[in-house]
C-alpha cells in the first residue's frame, strides 16, 4: 500500500511537470525552415534539445524569398524538405494555406496570444519583429538624424546615406514598405528613390556601414541592434515617432502529404512549445518580442512590447499578399 501511495504521489508531481513545457512529446526527425538569424537559431535550438531529447531537430536558414523559392521547387517534385516553416511575416502563410500545403492544428496556447492568428489553425504568430531606425551616435549627433519613417524618406540631410534591406529578398522589409505605402501612399516609395536609398542584401553590410559612418541612418530590425548592443556596440535604436512597424512571424505545420518526415504529432508538440511561456522565453532571449498576452519579459534593451504596440503602423496582410508584385515593381522602377 505504501508503494502504491508513493507511485501515486510521484505521478501527481511529475505529470504536471511533463506537460508544463509543452503538450506532448516529440520524437523522430523534424526539419524546420526558418528566416530567423543563425545566432538566434543557435539559442533556440539549445532550449529545444533540452525539451525534446528524443527528437532530432534540424533548422534550415534562409531569407523569406529564398525559402519560398525552395518550397516552390520542392512542391513541383511532389514533397517538401521540411515539416515546419517559420517565415518572417504572415503573407506566405496565407499563400500556403490557399495552396493546401498546411496542416490544420488549433494549439491550446492560441488563447494566450496577443496577436492575430488563423482561426482555423493553419498558422500562429510565434515572434514579433519590429522595424525601426538605427544610427551611430559616435559618428553623428542624434539631432541630425531623422526620428520618423516619413523623414527617413524626405530629410535631405541624409540623402544618399540611408539604407534598407532589399524587399525582393526580405519579407520584413517588404512588410514595412507595404505598411508605409498604406500610411503615406505610393509617394513614399518615390521619396525613397529620391533619397537614393541604398539597398543591402543582409543586415551585416548595413551594420558595418553604420559603424564606419557611410550610412547615417538605416531601416533595420530591432533585434539586429539589440543583439549588437548586448555585445558592446554603440549603435542606437530610434523608435520612429510616426510608429514602429510590428511584424508577427508565423509558425506553420506542413500537411502530412507534403512534409519531409511525416511526423505530424511531433510537429504539433513543437508548435505548442514555441507558443508556450517556455518557448517564448527562448524567443525573447533571441532579442525578439513575445506573442503572448501574459508574458512579462522583453528583449534586453528594448522598450516594453505594449508601449511599442501603442504607437505602431499596422500592416494589412491580405493587401500585402495581393499587391506584393505591384509594390515591388513600383519600388524597382524608382531605383
Amino acid at each position: 500500500m505504501k508503494k502504491l501511495i508513493c507511485v501515486i504521489l510521484t505521478l501527481a508531481f511529475t505529470i504536471p511537470l511533463a506537460f508544463a513545457s509543452g503538450s506532448g512529446e516529440a520524437s523522430g526527425k523534424i526539419t524546420i525552415y526558418t528566416s530567423m538569424y543563425q545566432e538566434i537559431i543557435d539559442k533556440v535550438k539549445v532550449e529545444m534539445e533540452k525539451r525534446f531529447p528524443r527528437c532530432h531537430i534540424t533548422f534550415v536558414y534562409g531569407g523569406s524569398r529564398r525559402l519560398e523559392h525552395m518550397i516552390t521547387t520542392e512542391q513541383r517534385a511532389g514533397r517538401l524538405g521540411c515539416d515546419i516553416i517559420m517565415t518572417a511575416e504572415p503573407t506566405y502563410a496565407l499563400e500556403l494555406k490557399e495552396k493546401g500545403l498546411l496542416h490544420r492544428y488549433q494549439s491550446k496556447e492560441a488563447l494566450k496570444l496577443a496577436f492575430d492568428y488563423d482561426k482555423e489553425g493553419y498558422w500562429h504568430p510565434v515572434r514579433i519583429n519590429n522595424m525601426v531606425l538605427a544610427f551611430n551616435p559616435d559618428r553623428y549627433p542624434k539631432n541630425s538624424i531623422p526620428n520618423s519613417f516619413r523623414d527617413f524618406a524626405n530629410d535631405t540631410r541624409v540623402r544618399g546615406a540611408i539604407s534598407m534591406r532589399n524587399p525582393n529578398i526580405s519579407g520584413t522589409s517588404l512588410a514595412a514598405l507595404s505598411a508605409l505605402r498604406d500610411k503615406y501612399g505610393y509617394e513614399y516609395i518615390d521619396s525613397l528613390a529620391r533619397q537614393n536609398v541604398r539597398i543591402e542584401y543582409g543586415s551585416t553590410g548595413t551594420i558595418q556601414k553604420l559603424e564606419n559612418g557611410e550610412y547615417r541612418v538605416a531601416m533595420i530590425l530591432e533585434e539586429s541592434i539589440l543583439q549588437l548592443r548586448e555585445h558592446g556596440s554603440r549603435l542606437e535604436i530610434i523608435y520612429p515617432t510616426d510608429g514602429t512597424v510590428m511584424i508577427p512571424s508565423p509558425i506553420m505545420i506542413i500537411d502530412k502529404r507534403w512534409s519531409a518526415n511525416r511526423n505530424t504529432s511531433s510537429a504539433q508538440a513543437i508548435v505548442d512549445w514555441f507558443l508556450s511561456e517556455y518557448g517564448q522565453h527562448a524567443i525573447v532571449s533571441g532579442w525578439m518580442h513575445s506573442v503572448r498576452i501574459d508574458f512579462p519579459e522583453i528583449p534586453s534593451g528594448s522598450k516594453p512590447t505594449g508601449e511599442i504596440r501603442e504607437n505602431s503602423i499596422p500592416v494589412n496582410w491580405n493587401d500585402n499578399t495581393a499587391q506584393r508584385g505591384e509594390l515591388l515593381t513600383r519600388f524597382e522602377r524608382g531605383r
